[in-house]
């Protein structure tokens, strides 16, 4: 039951991810959650996020920021970086995740998602059928909506990591 909340892959940064990896199995399009997935939550892009969205365009890929937070949080973030964006996106919908995948011109099978929260950011990812990245909140500081998550977060969590010892050892 809990597998449907589990993210294809769980690491520690959106930052550690390889990219240059990804593109040479196929990859081609990036769909991004903003806050704790590439700076603290409400912060403008920094030059650790500029230079990430640089090198992918470099590498071609097509990306897209999907954030369920206003156009005016969004848009500041994307003035720096300069790709596509969806606001309200209302995840964990599965709506909008498609639309990104028509924006971008990529399908499911060669669309990645990166972020940082199970109960939207993944399930609606899993829902649309795209591979899934979870990456740890980069700061603490956290709306009290998504610090109540957070603890059934680490529930699913657990056995996520559980299971994924489980099939290592085997």
């Amino acid at each position: 039951m809990l597998q449907r909340f589990y993210p294809d892959e769980y690491l520690d940064s959106t930052y550690v991810i390889d990219f240059d990896k990804l593109y040479e199995e196929g990859y081609r399009g990036i769909i991004f959650d903003i806050d704790n997935t590439l700076v603290p939550h409400g912060a403008p892009a920094d030059e650790r996020a500029k230079k990430l969205f640089a090198h992918l365009k470099e590498l071609g890929y097509h990306c897209m920021l999907l954030s369920n937070n206003k156009e005016p949080r969004v848009k500041m973030f994307n003035d720096a970086v300069n790709v596509s964006y969806i606001y309200k996106a209302g995840k964990p919908s599965t709506k909008n995740y498609l639309k990104a995948m028509e924006e971008m011109g990529t399908t499911t099978e060669n669309t990645l998602f990166v972020g940082d929260q199970i109960f939207t950011d993944v399930y609606g990812a899993n829902r649309a059928g795209i591979r899934t990245i979870l990456v740890k909140p980069i700061h603490p500081k956290e709306e009290i909506q998504i610090v109540l998550k957070r603890y059934l977060e680490k529930i699913v969590l657990f056995f996520y990591t559980r299971k994924r010892k489980k099939e290592e050892k085997s």
